[in-house]
């Protein structure tokens, strides 16, 4: 069967093919088959294993040890980094031809092992399987779409103007050395292997470290890389605490620059930590999201509950661009809000490998707590119109909640709850509602609903948001996918204005040389 003929992304709304859950059913059985294995770290092209591991549950069924993995040590970060530091020269000195090929093969593989990947990315983490099959294929894309710009730029190697016909100028673009990227646990396989793919394919040597709550899916995407043929040492993979091994990575002095996705509080030590080093080193940082939907009298409300419901839901809310503030005209406030209500309560939570299943678990004990902790906040200052409780399942599953009525100066009109909760706001002016979804210290996506083209215009001038969709219905504020929608944030949302999956990515990943030869 062709991979193409399987292509889901996060638009995708169902697949009607039964080979593809066939195939994906499958995959479950041998997931689960596989529970209780011990996995590695990958340092200098060798597996290493410490004296510690911890036990990965799945948050689907809390009796389901998925795998033990390695409590990395400050040892074991400083090796990786050595490591990577002695391969850099090998790496970044190879043909740029031969690094797009490696990293070609290394994306066929990830999409030749999607049922794999993604049946264990649902048990990992509680994607439904639209949404891991997504998530894999995503990550193969991001690595393709950064292959293709490489070659389509000579690797950005470009001629300068010339003073005289023996003046020879060029600018080109130079790998910077050892990339860290640290991982978050939401997309376990695109903001991994997507920055890591970024970061190689530059020239860059790279350490990964993954988020705790999803190290499977970081060592699946080590092992497309070993196998595509990336060398000892350019690619090290480290799992264990944040506050130990991530530390220790972003402290070695050899780290020329890092990806880091999650919270905006992580992703600003970071930033400031890398100020105060002796030289300046890039960070590239995305940091979370409080994502506006405005929603016109001149929307079409059928469009609008769709897209703010699977954008509010998809993925238990656990995601930096889902939709967590709506600001509906009190005109079609009560339509709509009828409308969002009935999709609502069409949703089946459970265990996500079930195709019956739309939303799966929260990821961990943590955001379980602060669901309730917040539900209770909520509904002492608002009405809870949907949801606000936890359900019965040997997991960590919560419903969707809609809240009404929630006073603009609450705090959680600003804070990132990265929870299936959604607040909806009624107003009588558009610009009153531009100017409370621009009240936020982030800017990462936005969404808008109306059928008026100069009010489409109009929003489109005046929302601060990186990541803009009008009418979408199949994600008000989601979706984003390589080549297609850049994916990058504003103000508090990230730290270079530059996007993913769009013209001005990877060049982040390198340095510019002015190079001028007198014959």
């Amino acid at each position: 069967m062709s991979k193409q003929k399987f292509k889901v992304t996060y638009s995708t709304l169902a697949s009607p093919d039964p080979m593809l859950h066939q195939l994906y059913e499958e995959a479950v059985v041998r997931a689960k088959e596989s529970f209780g294995k011990t996995y590695p770290l990958f340092i200098n092209g060798e597996e290493r294993f410490g004296e510690n591991t911890f036990a990965k549950h799945s948050p689907v069924n809390l009796d389901w040890e998925m795998g033990h993995f390695q409590v990395g040590t400050e040892q074991d970060a400083k090796d990786a980094v050595d490591a990577a530091k002695a391969a850099f020269p090998g790496w970044s000195g190879r043909p740029w031809q031969e690094r797009v090929a490696i990293m070609r093969k290394a994306a066929d593989l990830i999409s030749e092992r999607l049922f794999d990947m993604a049946a264990n990315m649902s048990l990992e983490i509680g994607k439904n399987r639209l949404e891991a099959l997504g998530d894999v294929e995503e990550t193969a894309d991001l690595i393709r779409y950064n292959c293709d710009a490489v070659e389509k730029n000579n690797n950005f190697s470009f001629p300068l103007l010339s003073e005289t016909e023996h003046h020879h100028n060029r600018s080109v673009l130079k790998p910077h050395g050892v990339w860290a990227v640290i991982s978050p646990f939401n997309f376990p396989g695109a903001l991994a292997g997507g920055p890591a793919g970024a970061a190689l394919i530059a020239g860059n040597t790279v350490v990964l470290k993954p988020a705790t709550d999803t190290p499977l899916t970081a060592w699946f995407l080590t092992e497309c890389f070993r196998d595509a043929g990336v060398p000892a040492g350019a690619f090290n993979f480290v799992t264990g605490s944040g506050r130990v091994v991530g530390q220790a990575i972003l402290d070695h002095p050899d780290i020329a620059g890092v990806t880091f996705t999650g919270s905006y509080d992580v992703g600003m030590k970071i930033y400031r930590d890398f100020a105060n080093s002796p030289i300046p080193r890039p960070v590239i940082a995305e940091m979370g999201g409080k994502n506006p939907t405005i929603i016109s009298k001149k929307a079409d409300l059928d469009k609008a509950a769709m897209g703010v419901m699977r954008s509010a839901f998809g993925l238990q809310g656990q995601k930096c661009s889902a939709c967590s503030r709506v600001y509906v005209h009190n005109d079609v406030k009560d339509a709509f809000m009828s409308k969002l209500l009935d999709l609502t309560g069409k949703i089946n939570v459970g265990d996500p490998t079930d195709k019956n299943n739309w939303m799966g678990p929260v990821a961990n004990k943590g955001a379980f707590q602060d669901y309730q902790d917040f539900v209770a906040d909520l509904r002492a200052h608002g009405d809870i119109v949907h949801g606000g409780e936890v359900l019965e399942g040997n997991g960590y599953y919560a419903a969707p909640t809609i809240v009404d009525n929630l006073p603009h100066d609450h705090r959680l009109w600003k804070v990132e709850m990265f929870l299936p909760i959604v607040t909806v706001h009624g107003f009588e002016d558009l610009d009153d509602a531009m100017a409370k979804a621009n009240d936020t210290e982030y800017g990462l996506t936005a969404g808008f609903f109306s059928e008026d083209k100069d009010e489409i215009q109009w929003w489109l001038d005046n929302i601060q948001a990186g990541v803009l969709y009008v009418n979408r219905q199949s994600g008000a504020t989601t979706g984003a996918w390589p080549g297609y929608q850049s994916f990058g944030g504003w103000k508090g949302s990230g730290t270079t204005g530059k996007a993913a999956g769009s013209f001005h990515y990877i060049q982040q990943y390198m340095k510019e040389q002015s190079q001028t030869v007198i014959d």
